[in-house]
């Protein structure tokens, strides 16, 4: 990656994204946050540009931004900005921490962020703007839509497919072939061994188990 990057915030998620990117040689102009003045010292030895009007003197096609908002559920800000700042011409950092494994024929998408000891293995699908956070692990042909999140610890086994705007918890486990819809939020140390719908909420620690067969001779015969 050779054009320098302005990084969106500065709490905690700014701070892991500005250390990945840092330890991966990528040139960091600046990063932009309300809290900051310009010319401030940030995160990591990062100066402050100033608020986000600060990106309206610049030319987008001078610079990549990296979206530093974190995610814990949900994501509004975080897509917000991604949303806007693309169709205001931006263009947004793929961010790879160089101790994640990454599979040679995965597809990782504009934004997608894939932190340190994560895991991602052959035929992985990540989408946009998308958080494979620290040592998360997802086997063979995953896929994962866009503005999502695989929160730390997390293992995904083969083929689980993962709709937008969705959050797998923290420790959470979900077992191969299963989907989980778009907007769908898997809370911490959940196991996930059927298919989740669109929307639901599953609470951390649940159990979400298959269907078992009718018992022989139980069915109401």
């Amino acid at each position: 990656m050779s054009v320098a990057v302005i990084v969106l915030g500065a709490g905690g998620h700014a701070r892991v994204v500005i250390d990945a990117l840092q330890r991966a040689g990528v040139e960091i102009a600046g990063l932009c946050a309300p809290e900051l003045p310009k010319g401030m010292v940030g995160p990591l030895g990062v100066t402050s540009l100033g608020n986000d009007g600060a990106l309206s003197a610049l030319d987008p096609a001078a610079y990549l931004l990296a979206n530093g908002i974190g995610s814990t559920g949900r994501s509004d800000i975080r897509d917000r900005l991604f949303d806007e700042y693309s169709r205001d011409g931006w263009r947004f950092a793929t961010v790879i921490h160089p101790s994640a494994i990454i599979g040679g024929d995965c597809s990782v998408h504009e934004g997608a962020q894939i932190m340190a000891g994560a895991v991602v293995q052959s035929g992985c699908v990540i989408g946009r703007n998308t958080i494979v956070n620290t040592a998360s692990s997802l086997d063979h042909d995953c896929r994962i839509g866009d503005y999502s999140h695989v929160a730390p610890g997390a293992v995904l086994c083969g083929a689980v497919c993962v709709g937008e705007r969705s959050h797998i918890g923290t420790g959470a486990v979900v077992i191969q072939g299963v989907s989980i819809g778009s907007e769908v939020l898997i809370g911490a140390g959940a196991t996930i061994c059927r298919d989740v719908i669109t929307g639901d909420r599953v609470p951390a620690g649940a159990v979400v188990r298959r269907k078992q067969a009718p018992h022989p001779g139980r069915d109401g015969q």
